[in-house]
């Protein structure tokens, strides 16, 4: 027994093969023979003998697919992939609970904990070599499909609509989110919890509340002036806009955001040189030109609606025009190519 848990703890993650497996159970017998069964069939096996330590070893090896017992001490399996699921690296990893509870209550706990099978005890080998090779072949085109939306810029995020909870995200969807959103937008650590272990990490209330609205009035175009939704959620960052565009995904009640930033600064820096503006009263100017009230140009700015009137009346005295109308027209009538409402 002490040969085989030592091989395991100083392995290479890196090792080509079928794939890595992390299997966590609390008796010796069972590991060993699932150790064995995987091994010789191409595997390579990490094991972890308590919840802490699966949790561990799983956030440092990234494995490819955890075989978890369902009730152990202490921290049961439950547990184990609700933690699991709510960290960002070990989220989208394959669990396969092993119970020898099969009632459908336990059943529902599983699938309920982010589970995508399970197997019954006593555990049959070559059931679960099979059940082990069909999930890593999906995780791995799911996972070959996120990777391709990365490679050629399409920065995307899976969500679920009724809770606003992000089950994946690409590199560049992570960037943009933090980019906009602040350091927020990482997960933050459960109270209580293991070192590493992070809060299921959300989407921002005010896009989660348009996909719910989009979701629900399902696939038929917005109707302009009839309460329709629209079709692209914009938020402002100063002058950068992120857009965000709604795809029905694969999965039951998951949907694929994807992300595209655009920016204003070109534009904001002609108006300032064409006339003659500070960088903040051309920024001003610029959202008076795409229709935008003192109201929201102080909420796009991080600043007071008074502080946006005076801004504004120094923009008229340079421009020499009396109303914003007459400000946004002078706009639009020398820097169209630069300037359009959104």
């Amino acid at each position: 027994m002490a040969e085989w848990q030592d091989a395991s703890a100083g392995i290479d993650t890196g090792a080509t093969g079928a794939g890595l497996v992390l299997i966590v159970d609390d008796v010796p017998d069972n590991l060993a023979v699932l150790h064995d069964a995987l091994d010789e069939s191409g595997y390579t096996v990490l094991v972890a003998t308590d919840g802490a330590s699966a949790i561990a070893r799983a956030a440092q090896a990234l494995p490819d697919i955890v075989l978890l017992d369902a009730l152990m001490p202490g921290m049961d399996g439950f547990e184990v992939a609700r933690r699991l699921k709510a960290g960002a690296a070990t989220a989208t990893i394959p669990i396969v609970f092993m119970t020898a509870l099969t009632d459908t209550e336990h059943v529902l706990a599983a699938f309920a904990a982010g589970g995508v099978d399970y197997v019954s005890k006593p555990v049959r080998p070559r059931e679960v070599v099979a059940r082990i090779a069909a999930h890593l072949q999906s995780a791995r085109h799911a996972r070959q499909a996120r990777n391709a939306l990365d490679a050629f810029g399409h920065a995307s995020i899976a969500l679920r609509p009724a809770d606003g909870r992000v089950l994946w995200q690409t590199p560049l969807a992570r960037d943009l989110m933090k980019s906009h959103f602040g350091a927020g937008a990482a997960a933050a650590p459960i109270a209580g919890a293991a070192a590493g272990v992070a809060a299921p990490l959300h989407a921002p209330a005010s896009l989660c509340d348009w996909v719910r609205a989009r979701v629900t009035r399902g696939d038929a175009p917005a109707s302009p002036g009839e309460g329709g939704v629209a079709d692209t959620w914009t938020c402002v960052t100063g002058t950068t806009r992120l857009h965000c565009s709604l795809h029905p995904a694969s999965a039951d009640d998951e949907w694929l955001l994807v992300l595209t930033e655009s920016s204003n600064g070109a534009a904001v820096e002609a108006l300032s040189l064409q006339f003659r503006l500070t960088a903040r009263e051309a920024e001003v100017l610029y959202w008076v030109a795409q229709g935008k009230t003192n109201r929201d140009i102080g909420d796009i700015l991080g600043t007071r609606p008074r502080t946006i009137t005076k801004h504004l009346e120094h923009v008229f005295e340079k421009l020499g025009v009396e109303t914003r109308t007459a400000a946004a027209s002078r706009v639009l009538g020398t820097l169209p190519e630069l300037v359009r409402r959104k």
